[in-house]
């Protein structure tokens, strides 16, 4: 419902909501516009052979370059030429493999019109996200992606807003489309963006960041009690591991072990190191993913976890410092 003016909100206030007010209304009206003609461009755009170029002149363009962004990143490649460098030799980056996603409000883009007839006559399918039915950019497409607004934001209704809202809408509608289309998921986004939040969290794994070599704490058979300590101090993990001949881990023994048995009165000092061990202790793969570790740590509501090999063997520790310092959480 559009927000109701209102004599004690300032006017900058009331200008905004009038802004997102004409923009939503935009949106609803796109959402109802949508058709066959967007079905088929989702299959035209997942078959092809080659990559979805988008165009556009001025703010369209502005939007273009964001649409051709997010398509490339959820799993349909693309890239954004300019129509004006098009013109001036940019149109050999387009192969006759390639899908045109030209867009321009009016659909009358000079600088598009030029290229239009070149591309048909290349055999270069075109999809036109345009406000426009009749233009001449929509004359020539093979699908039309109608984004009309009523009016824009502008109380001049000149500059460019419901209707650029409504173009960036639709890309995300047909970014998003293609995405469930092709089947696209978590780890597809990670391998895209490595460099992220996600793809640490998915790209990372336990071998990656665990302690390993000397930095396990491993008490041996001859190690007093005094001597274990010394080796937890050291490693700064706050445990200890025991392991058999073969490297399996057997228990382990960690600083809260030690408050729970000074606090039921048992000689530590005295005991044999092995002797306090706990039995099965939690561990985890070394091919895991690091995020599953951290689940795993906060399910069990322990700091660290013992890292095997596919055999069993004992190959690291990790604690939650490590998948913090490596940004997993």
């Amino acid at each position: 419902m559009p927000t109701p003016p209102s004599t004690d909100i300032h006017p900058y206030i009331l200008s905004a909501h009038r802004t997102l007010d004409i923009e939503a209304a935009s949106l609803i009206q796109l959402k109802l516009s949508i058709g066959d003609s967007f079905i088929q461009t989702v299959d035209l755009l997942h078959c092809t052979l080659g990559r979805v170029v988008v165009m556009g002149m001025g703010k369209s363009g502005h939007i273009g370059r964001k649409i051709a962004s997010t398509l490339s990143s959820t799993g349909t490649p693309s890239f954004f030429v300019h129509p004006a460098e098009a013109s001036h030799g940019d149109l050999g980056m387009v192969t006759k493999n390639d899908v045109v996603l030209a867009i321009s409000n009016s659909g009358e883009s000079d600088e598009l019109a030029v290229i239009l007839p070149l591309l048909i006559r290349s055999g270069i399918s075109i999809v036109a996200m345009t406000g426009n039915s009749n233009s001449t950019l929509a004359k020539y497409a093979t699908h039309v992606l109608l984004t009309h607004v009523e009016q824009e934001a502008c109380p001049l209704n000149l500059a460019p807003t419901a209707s650029t809202a409504a173009q960036l809408a639709m890309g995300d509608a047909l970014a998003i489309a293609c995405l469930e289309r092709r089947g696209f998921q978590a780890n597809d986004f990670a391998a895209s963006h490595p460099g992220g939040a996600l793809g640490r969290k998915l790209l990372t794994l336990v071998s990656g960041i665990m302690r390993t070599g000397t930095s396990i704490p491993i008490v041996s058979e001859n190690m007093s009690f005094l001597d274990m300590m010394e080796c937890m101090s050291n490693s700064g993990l706050g445990l200890a591991v025991s392991v058999n001949q073969e490297g399996f881990p057997l228990g382990i023994f960690t600083d809260g072990d030690l408050r729970r048995e000074l606090l039921h009165g048992c000689d530590v000092v005295n005991a044999c190191p092995n002797s306090l061990m706990r039995l099965n202790p939690k561990t985890i793969s070394m091919h895991s993913l690091a995020v599953d570790a951290a689940v795993m740590m906060e399910e069990l509501k322990v700091t660290s976890l013992l890292v095997i090999s596919t055999t069993g063997e004992l190959v690291g520790v990790l604690n939650t410092n490590d998948l913090m310092r490596s940004k997993v959480i």
